[in-house]
């Protein structure tokens, strides 16, 4: 005879219990679940699929509040309440640097590196092949890429630096190269901006990394590179979407890392910050990162899988000094504007400068079309949309010649006039530079708000015309915009030093002293200057 009901739901119940009871004993101790808010880079969308496996093995939710890292860290930088509990950024150096700028002095949040990924160049095969072949050890160099930009050859897209890590990465690591000290920029390294013509070849922009390979992507018939970090690159190539894939160029002169620090910025998370970073750099997950997003693991003990096995190279320095970032991000302004200038060389042609003298301005001219191969050289030649005007003088201005380069014959021709041997027995310095100014206000007039320069090279003093102080008094009456562009002197031979630096200084410019070295340099030296 069976038990009555109740005694048989009783004897259930009592089953279920013992079962439950056991169930939670042999069960592993789940922590918790908690949700953080996260302010992170956008980079780390691709993130999405390994946070899911975050909640389910931690029971850690992490909502993440994506924007451009710039931006992320001029939020965490500034004056306002903190709404997040920690930020993940691809680099935590801009922050820090814009917190110490904004007086910021308190302790810094806690952080831990969790990936690491270089800045590099994607480059078509024919493109990265002929710039191989040029150089001396069969490595590629930032130079190179400035040299190959600024003749046309390299049309490049990077993401704007205002906004986005990668572009601001890229442009410490060719600011870097350029300066050529082999340390972090000073303020002395970026007084001067050295790197238009490799803007030249900056033909896409974005304010993200995604949104940059997009744009690449859609415009890839008419790029041949892409400077972003070296994971946006393998992904791409592995994409599809490419009709050609890009061979990664880890340039020799180096380039700037982002290692994805995870920051504390509520302390009152601490517990929970230590169970996420012990997760994320744990080595079963470290693999799953870089088998997911060709990010490169913190953990050396991790192996490579293949496209990771290439050595980096050498990490650049970024910055310590605020003020070497906010000039680099100044003279690269808006990435969309018209970046053409115009430089007026007004060269003496005195007979002074007869023989040995002409021919090394003609050496200075040549070097800077492109014969010049050494590393200043390649980022100081002329380049692309550039307009360059040369007026030759003595007594007064012989002849005057303007070329927009936009092929190698313009440049020819620009050579051949400065080839020419028609010299004067007089040196008219200040009455030649009121010309050339008229010849700026006419240029001017054309295009308001153009960049122009002027570039005075002289041998000798000023025997005719007006003097200096008559130019001086002139110059203050021009308008404001003519006014405004400066002129910068090379003092070479006998020419009066005093007279050149008080001149330069009168236009806001200033002089070179080429008489006891060469005159290429001193030519280079203002190359950087002269906008």
């Amino acid at each position: 005879m069976g038990a009555p009901p109740r005694a048989t739901r009783l004897i259930a119940l009592c089953l279920a219990c013992l079962w439950l009871a056991a169930a939670t004993a042999c069960a592993p101790n789940r922590p918790d679940p908690l949700t953080l808010r996260v302010l992170a880079s956008t980079e780390l969308a691709d993130m999405a699929p390994l946070l899911d496996e975050l909640r389910r093995e931690t029971g850690i939710t992490l909502e993440m509040d994506l924007k451009g890292t710039v931006d992320a860290s001029n939020e965490l930088a500034g004056p306002g309440p903190r709404r997040h509990d920690l930020a993940w950024l691809s680099s935590d150096r801009y922050y820090l640097l814009k917190s110490k700028a904004n007086g910021g002095g308190g302790e810094k949040p806690l952080a831990t590196n969790t990936m690491r990924s270089p800045v590099v160049i994607g480059m078509k095969r024919a493109v990265a092949d002929r710039l191989r072949t040029n150089t001396p050890d069969g490595q590629i160099s930032w130079a190179d890429a400035a040299d190959s930009a600024a003749d046309g050859s390299l049309r490049f897209g990077m993401a704007d630096p205002r906004r986005s890590n990668s572009g601001l990465a890229a442009l410490v690591g060719v600011a870097t190269a350029a300066a050529g000290t082999g340390t972090a920029l000073r303020p002395a390294d970026v007084s001067c901006d050295r790197l238009r013509g490799f803007f030249a070849g900056h033909a896409l922009t974005g304010d993200t990394s995604d949104s940059l390979a997009d744009g690449y992507v859609a415009r890839q018939g008419e790029l041949n590179a892409l400077i972003t970090y070296e994971s946006e690159l393998l992904a791409l190539n592995s994409s599809g979407r490419l009709r050609e894939p890009l061979e990664i160029v880890y340039p020799k002169d180096g380039m700037v890392l982002s290692d994805y620090p995870v920051l504390l910025l509520d302390p009152a998370r601490r517990a929970a910050y230590d169970r996420l970073v012990e997760w994320l750099r744990s080595p079963s997950v470290q693999k799953r990162i870089m088998e997911r997003t060709m990010r490169r693991p913190i953990d050396p003990g991790v192996p490579r899988i293949a496209p990771l096995r290439e050595e980096v190279g050498n990490a650049l320095y970024f910055p310590d000094d605020q003020k070497v970032v906010d000039r680099l991000l100044a003279d690269y302004g808006d990435p969309r504007r018209d970046r053409s200038a115009q430089v007026l060389f007004l060269l003496d042609f005195s007979t002074s400068m007869r023989g040995e003298r002409i021919q090394r301005l003609r050496d200075t001219f040549d070097g800077l079309a492109g014969a010049d191969d050494s590393h200043s050289g390649k980022f100081l030649r002329f380049y692309r949309g550039e307009t360059l005007t040369v007026m030759r003088f003595g007594g007064r201005v012989l002849d005057e010649r303007s070329v927009t380069y936009q092929e190698q014959a313009d440049l020819d021709r620009l050579r051949g006039f400065v080839a020419s041997d028609d010299f004067d027995d007089s040196t008219a310095v200040w009455s030649s530079l009121e010309t050339a100014y008229r010849s700026v206000a006419a240029a001017l007039r054309k295009r308001p708000g153009g960049e122009v320069s002027i570039v005075l090279m002289t041998d000798g003093e000023n025997n005719t015309g007006i003097g200096l102080d008559a130019f001086v008094r002139r110059h203050a009456r021009l308008p404001a915009q003519t006014r405004a562009v400066r002129t910068y002197t090379i003092r070479y031979g006998e020419a009066d030093d005093e007279e050149l630096e008080r001149g330069a200084r009168a236009t806001g410019g200033r002089m070179v002293d080429a008489t006891d070295g060469s005159l290429r340099s001193a030519f280079k030296e203002i190359r950087g200057c002269v906008h």
